[in-house]
């Protein structure tokens, strides 16, 4: 009978103490397991998360596997998936002030950015964004690379002229300044690139970085390569929990997952910034790609299309302007000392 008691007793402990349901979540990813440095960023969120809480748990599926890359907003939103790794630039055609919170063409770059986006009002805007838009998710940063390069073309690019007419996989903001310049532009999922390089449906690209770019093949086609990454000098990327699902949640899984997207920001830039340098070399070396640089005038072009892109966003989206005022007053502020404290590049 004692023993009976004190076994009866220990179960109901257990229960108490370890015995708590966890809460399973479905999340989409917008970048392939595949893929180094944004598909690992996606898998190892889930990693983190998994290995430090046992009230919630990520389960991790490729674009396509649930909803297609481009469908992640509106899925995760009305409820048919749980959750999304992606980048809120997916979603330019949605809502005008998205890239913002992804790239911003000759904008800041990741430790400016991340400072804006954790210790300014970044991360409070982003959220405001969806709210505003009326989707039902809430937002985590939860990863950053460093610039991009800027395109793959299978032609040498010379002057302004030699873009016009061309048609050309772009993302985000940029895009907008890529059509002022007579470029045709369209937002094509990691997949679907090489494909329509291959039978013509494209003649140019921008993805990533070289090593994401390598695992893609466009060097098997374009072998033209050029940088910088004026469209991209950081790319942040986000967590997008259904917001019913999210409120669902305890106070401590919701800051667990908070602290593993925090990990997560680091362990992707890291990778970004230690495995590139390899893909570029081995493209030079074996792939015979050319590795061009912009010149300062077509650069200058680009900026100056830039601007006035962002004028007139600003000039017929409050909501753009909002966030568009306040990033150009951080970085204003930012300058102070960024032009003081780094020693200038080489």
């Amino acid at each position: 009978m004692k023993r009976t008691l004190l076994a009866a007793f220990a179960s109901v402990a257990f229960l108490t103490t370890s015995g708590v349901a966890q809460e399973k979540l479905e999340m989409t990813s917008s970048f392939g397991k595949n893929l180094p440095i944004l598909g690992t960023a996606g898998v190892d969120f889930t990693k983190k998360i998994n290995s430090i809480s046992d009230e919630v748990e990520f389960e991790h599926f490729d674009p396509g596997k649930l909803v297609p890359t481009l469908e992640a907003l509106d899925a995760v939103s009305n409820g048919s998936v749980d959750s999304a790794f992606a980048t809120s630039g997916y979603w330019q055609g949605k809502i005008n002030s998205a890239s913002l919170f992804a790239a911003v063409p000759f904008g800041p770059e990741a430790g400016e950015f991340l400072g804006w986006i954790l210790y300014d009002d970044g991360a409070k805007l982003w959220q405001e964004m969806y709210d505003q838009a009326g989707y039902n998710v809430v937002a985590t940063p939860c990863g950053v690379i460093a610039p991009e390069t800027s395109g793959w073309f299978k032609k040498e690019i010379n002057t302004l002229d030699d873009l016009k007419g061309l048609n050309m996989r772009f993302f985000g903001l940029g895009a907008k300044v890529m059509e002022r310049l007579g470029v045709s532009t369209s937002l094509l999922g990691a997949s679907d690139i090489f494909p329509a390089l291959e039978r013509g449906a494209i003649d140019a690209t921008e993805f990533s970085m070289p090593r994401i770019d390598a695992r893609l093949g466009f060097h098997k086609i374009a072998k033209f390569n050029y940088f910088p990454g004026w469209h991209q000098p950081s790319t942040m990327f986000e967590l997008l929990v259904n917001k019913d699902v999210w409120e669902g949640l305890s106070e401590r899984a919701q800051e667990q997952i908070r602290v593993a997207c925090l990990a997560n920001i680091t362990t992707n830039y890291a990778e970004g910034e230690a495995t590139n340098y390899a893909a570029m070399v081995e493209n030079q070396e074996k792939n015979g790609v050319t590795i061009k640089q912009w010149s300062p005038e077509i650069l200058a072009a680009f900026e100056e299309n830039w601007n006035a892109v962002a004028a007139e966003l600003a000039a017929e989206d409050p909501f753009f302007k909002k966030v568009w005022d306040d990033l150009q007053e951080y970085r204003a502020g930012y300058k102070v000392w960024s032009g003081s404290i780094y020693l200038p590049r080489k």
